[in-house]
């Protein structure tokens, strides 16, 4: 076992209820001129006026953008930064879900250092620090309050595309797990599994070997001690609390849970990166235009069912983090229940079971594998190395809802190779 261990994470976390009352004197440690990234439907709410009245009431100047949309179109975030340049903030908030904090992150990283979005897409393309960055999410999901990532969608692109620096991540995030209350049941859920996915692909990450250059070269640099205690801590929480948040929203206590659990799985992924199930989606999200949560989640029992030999020893860890007995089963046993569990619980709370479910058709799949193959900064993190022909196998046993295909029709492709 390696020692090397990384982690990039937000200089300060509040988390726990009420904790957005501190925003103001956070705020005005930081700045005195902030700007807020939200949405419409947020920018109506009596939590959200609170909100701004406290940080007038610290002395601070307030700009609201509150037409934020779903999947920061490129051009939005363009235009947001032309339209407050004029009031010269310091530092931006961004209060909603993970769009609203990726349009702040967006909008730091314009303000700051100009250009244009696609100057920066990739890893490390940031040339230095932004304006200080609050996150205080809505939702329990993306963990886009903890990384170094943004998200957005390209009108030239057919694909959505990353911006991958450190300087992204925010420098305080605000945890408050009663702005999740209002959550519907289906947002609870597509949120709660978006946060297992991380949780689960940083912890079955491929390990990277060490070296001085790995985290300097690479914004995602593979497993680690580090990140596997958050993951580990993500996979519990949402084991024991997404379900009981899904059938009773105002269950305060599992609301916690879940918000807690997608805190951790995104201080996880940050740096140790995820892996096929997200590779997959991007070009399944384009296609059904269907919630990120959704497709990664679809995917990740196959995923899941494909790298099993490949880190059996920590897919049986993820089955007594789910809550599932040992009872002397083997690793292999405990593997597979853990799959099975992950099944269920999907199953539970409507995450639909097959890419055809979703509403990918027959006649796109090889289309979707191939350009799920171009993303290579996520493959590269999947502990079993996936090729054309693992790609071919692993969405077709995803797209009929064959688990067992996705390592059985595997291992035929492997062995019918010239």
């Amino acid at each position: 076992m390696t020692s090397f261990s990384a982690i990039r994470l937000p200089t300060e976390i509040l988390f726990g209820k009420g904790q957005r009352r501190a925003l103001p004197a956070v705020a005005q440690r930081l700045g005195q001129r902030a700007l807020i990234c939200t949405d419409e439907r947020l920018a109506a709410s009596d939590d959200f006026a609170q909100l701004v009245s406290g940080l007038h009431d610290a002395g601070l100047a307030v700009l609201v953008h509150d037409r934020v949309l779903p999947d920061v179109p490129r051009d939005s975030a363009a235009e947001c930064a032309e339209a407050v340049r004029p009031f010269v903030p310091d530092l931006v908030i961004g209060v909603g879900g993970g769009s609203c904090l990726d349009m702040a992150k967006c909008a730091a990283l314009l303000l700051t250092h100009g250009g244009q979005l696609p100057d920066y897409y990739g890893e490390y393309k940031v040339p230095g620090p932004v304006m200080p960055i609050i996150a205080v999410p809505t939702t329990a999901g993306t963990g886009s309050e903890a990384t170094p990532v943004a998200v957005i969608s390209d009108p030239d692109r057919t694909l959505k595309v990353g911006i991958s620096s450190p300087h992204l991540i925010p420098r305080t995030a605000i945890c408050d797990p009663e702005l999740t209350l209002s959550c519907p049941p289906a947002l609870t859920a597509i949120a709660g599994a978006d946060a297992l996915t991380h949780a689960i692909e940083a912890f079955t990450a491929g390990r990277r070997p060490p070296s001085p250059e790995l985290a300097q070269k690479h914004v995602f640099v593979g497993k680690n001690a580090l990140t596997d205690h958050f993951a580990l801590l993500a996979i519990r929480l949402i084991g024991r609390s997404l379900e009981r948040a899904w059938r009773d929203g105002t269950d305060e206590d599992a609301r916690a849970d879940v918000m807690m659990a997608a805190l951790a799985a995104g201080c996880a992924f940050g740096t140790a990166g995820t892996a096929a199930a997200h590779a997959i989606q991007y070009p399944v999200g384009a296609l059904t235009h269907t919630a990120h949560g959704l497709g990664v989640a679809t995917m990740l029992p196959y995923v899941m069912r494909f790298n099993r030999d490949a880190v059996l020893g920590e897919m049986a860890e993820i089955a007594l983090e789910l809550g599932l007995p040992e009872a002397g089963r083997s690793r292999t046993a405990l593997a597979d229940a853990a799959i099975g569990e992950v099944v269920r619980l999907f199953a539970a709370i409507g995450i639909p079971p097959t890419l055809a479910a979703l509403g990918l058709r027959a006649d796109k799949l090889a289309w979707t594998g191939e350009q799920a193959l171009g993303i290579e900064r996520l493959l590269k993190n999947n502990p079993r190395p996936v090729g054309p022909a693992e790609m071919t196998c692993l969405l077709d046993a995803a797209y009929r809802g064959d688990l067992d295909a996705a390592a059985s029709d595997l291992l035929l492709a492997q062995e019918t190779r010239p």
